[in-house]
């Protein structure tokens, strides 16, 4: 079968009525333009490296703000959507926070190391070991403490604040606990607003995904429109869309599309999805 190939030029410049191969040309060239502008096009990721977060030192806790936080402040970095605070803490055996107040936060704690003994005005005592959150909706008040229960060991966590939907919630608590069908998943929702597939509840429309990566392998997210998403490191490297990460970095993006995730080393990290 014989195929023709058209010989396109400029036309329609002279006043004349365009002819039939001009306009099979035009064709082509409306159909180049689509098929132009379908090509995916990478998602556009803002980088922050840990070693740009804030620190501090205050002996007995050692602490890494990637947004300001307490004496850190940085007005480029204030928080993303809704979540306004993760820090990577690191207290020593036998201390912590005393009893403090809080009021219209979501707060929660992921252990990494060790494990974190909470308390609260609302009754509940808990020691959180790694992989285990805790949250608390601080909602119109309420004051809690967390320590270092171990006396050799020290421990290794990432508390995150969210702001809710709205102020003057009643004060709440949940728990995620890690199930035995989930040591093999390599993506699990922790967090959501309707505690769907035994989530923590969070009051604000985000869902909160834990990471366990072995290298090699790979896992997708699609973010839709009008929704941002922030991934936080907390051990171990990967690439988002090719962009290679490390312990402690963060990146997000506002951009509607699909988020590939490759480790390269095992990795475990925090993926948030926020209205």
């Amino acid at each position: 079968m014989r195929r023709w190939r058209l010989k396109c030029s400029a036309s329609g410049k002279d006043g004349r009525s365009p002819s039939l191969v001009e306009r099979l040309c035009s064709v082509g060239e409306s159909r180049e333009e689509h098929f132009e502008s379908m090509k995916i096009k990478p998602t556009a990721l803002s980088l922050r490296r840990a070693q740009d977060r804030g620190h501090a030192d205050h002996g007995w806790l050692k602490s890494n703000h990637t947004f300001s936080f307490a004496e850190y402040y940085d007005p480029a970095q204030m928080g993303f959507r809704s979540l306004r605070v993760i820090n990577e803490d690191r207290v020593s055996a036998g201390q912590g926070f005393g009893t403090h107040p809080h009021r219209d936060v979501e707060i929660f704690s992921y252990v990494l190391e060790g494990a974190l003994a909470h308390q609260d005005s609302l009754g509940n005592g808990r020691n959180l070991k790694p992989g285990q959150i805790q949250l608390m909706s601080a909602g119109r008040g309420v004051t809690h403490s967390e320590f270092n229960p171990s006396p050799t060991e020290s421990a290794h966590f990432l508390q995150i604040w969210i702001q809710p939907r709205e102020l003057g919630l009643t004060p709440s608590y949940t728990e995620w606990h890690p199930q035995p069908e989930h040591a093999q998943e390599t993506k699990v929702l922790v967090i959501s607003p309707d505690g769907r597939d035994g989530s923590a509840i969070i009051h604000q429309d985000a869902d909160i995904y834990r990471l366990h990566l072995q290298p090699g392998q790979r896992v997708t997210h699609e973010l839709r429109p009008g929704r941002g998403a922030w991934l936080q490191i907390a051990e171990g490297t990967l690439t988002v869309n090719d962009l290679q990460l490390n312990t402690g970095d963060g990146v997000s993006t506002e951009e509607p599309g699909t988020l590939e995730l490759v480790a390269v080393r095992p990795t475990e990290a925090l993926l948030f999805d926020l209205h």
